[in-house]
């Protein structure tokens, strides 16, 4: 049957681990400089493996919590880093393997308007000429409200063999940490992450440097990579902004509902997503009967923003075109509206058989996933079916409804 939508905000560890089984990432090597032409050979390297935590000192003021430095944010902070995902096939491969497939340019961050405890950050990609994006997945500037005080602990642990190194970036030298976490023995990934000891403007990606993913195993090779290229801060004393609308989220401050049909039995499971201090939260439960539409994130799963980043590039490899073209199709897509909540959507309905099981699944998704019919809604979910169900009577999932949470913003 199908599945319901999965989060697309995992560790890129966990994503490329999963997309092995069918798909995988470059074979990227480590290296100790960003690719800038600098040179920094480390200094001192420590032998045992670790796992550190990255979480954040903070003491309760009375007007705000904590003392991140997302507190001190100022619009016109940014940072900028190249990027690239490319997945290959090696070996034999069997019927249906997700295809090869690449692509790379520049991912930017930047602080556009401050209302604490609110800052909103703009996430857009580019060609390396400066052009969007030809990704579908990556074409479009999305909108990222981070709350910047504190709500609730957040703890992520940096694992591997650490080192300690000196190095050049975006023009200026940087006492880093590296995290060299090999897992390729038991054919899973190599990580390589490289950290900021103190990140100073790179707050926006708690410290990242430079990061890397490779897979091996499973008849694929492929990987994924961030290197900083620019770092800046806003001006002092400057201007606010003036907060976006959710029109075009990635995700924080919104949410939707799918509905799934099991053996008989059906059940509702909303998606909330927030941000906070740097790292995107994710929940999944049964939507509220009243009150807040997302009343609690105390046990959200959280992944830092620079992770969620890697990993959304290495999920646009999966959608190389839109619309999509399932393998074999029944009969060419019909053109359909579809009602999801309050919401008309253009849409495009498949029908692909299933002779072995005597059935056909019918699958439906927006015909422009950037349609101003979807505005509120999250990126993941404009580039999953909408509708994605067996007939006669196999079950399926729908998407129902969605929203946005955050206090006084509209779509």
């Amino acid at each position: 049957m199908p599945k319901p939508i999965a989060s697309s905000l995992s560790r890129p560890a966990m994503l490329c681990a999963a997309l092995a089984l069918g798909t995988s990432c470059k074979s990227v090597e480590p290296h100790t400089t960003p690719s800038d032409g600098t040179t920094a050979p480390p200094e001192v390297s420590t032998q045992e493996t670790v796992t550190e935590a990255e979480t954040e000192t903070e003491t309760e003021t009375p007007t705000r919590r904590g003392n991140s430095p997302w507190l001190r944010a100022r619009v016109g902070d940014r940072v900028a880093y190249s990027f690239s995902a490319n997945r290959k096939a090696m070996g034999r491969q069997q019927p249906g393997t997700v295809p090869e497939a690449a692509v790379a340019g520049v991912v930017t961050l930047e602080v556009v308007a401050v209302e604490l405890p609110w800052v909103w950050v703009t996430l857009y990609f580019t060609e390396d000429g400066g052009a969007p994006s030809r990704q579908p997945m990556l074409a479009r500037p999305l909108v990222v409200p981070m709350r910047a005080d504190e709500s609730r602990a957040l703890e992520v642990p940096r694992e591997g063999k650490q080192s300690t190194e000196q190095l050049t970036a975006a023009g200026r030298q940087w006492e880093a940490k590296r995290y060299l976490n090999d897992k390729r023995a038991f054919d899973g990934p190599l990580e390589n992450r490289l950290y900021a000891a103190t990140p100073g403007p790179l707050y926006l990606t708690n410290g990242l440097l430079d990061a890397s993913i490779t897979l091996s195993g499973f008849g694929m090779g492929g990987g994924s990579q961030l290197t900083l290229v620019e770092a800046r801060q806003g001006q002092e004393g400057g201007t606010t902004g003036l907060p976006p609308t959710l029109a075009r989220p990635w995700g924080p401050g919104t949410w939707f509902d799918m509905r799934m049909e099991t053996e008989g039995t059906t059940s509702v499971l909303r998606t909330c997503q927030a941000a906070e201090r740097g790292f995107i939260l994710r929940q999944q439960a049964t939507p509220p009967i009243s009150g807040a539409a997302c009343p609690d994130f105390a046990q959200a799963e959280a992944v830092p923003l620079e992770e969620a980043v890697l990993a959304r590039i290495w999920e646009s490899l999966d959608a190389r075109q839109w619309p999509p073209a399932p393998e074999g199709l029944a009969a060419p897509a019909k053109r359909e509206t579809l009602t999801v909540g309050t919401h008309r959507v253009p849409a495009l309905q498949f029908e692909t058989a299933q002779p072995q099981a005597n059935n056909v699944r019918v699958q439906a998704y927006a015909a422009d996933p950037w349609e101003d019919a979807l505005a509120g809604l999250a990126h993941e979910a404009r580039f999953q079916p909408l509708l994605d169900r067996i007939t006669p009577n196999g079950g399926g999932t729908q998407l129902t409804d969605w929203g946005v949470w955050v206090p006084g913003v509209t779509p």
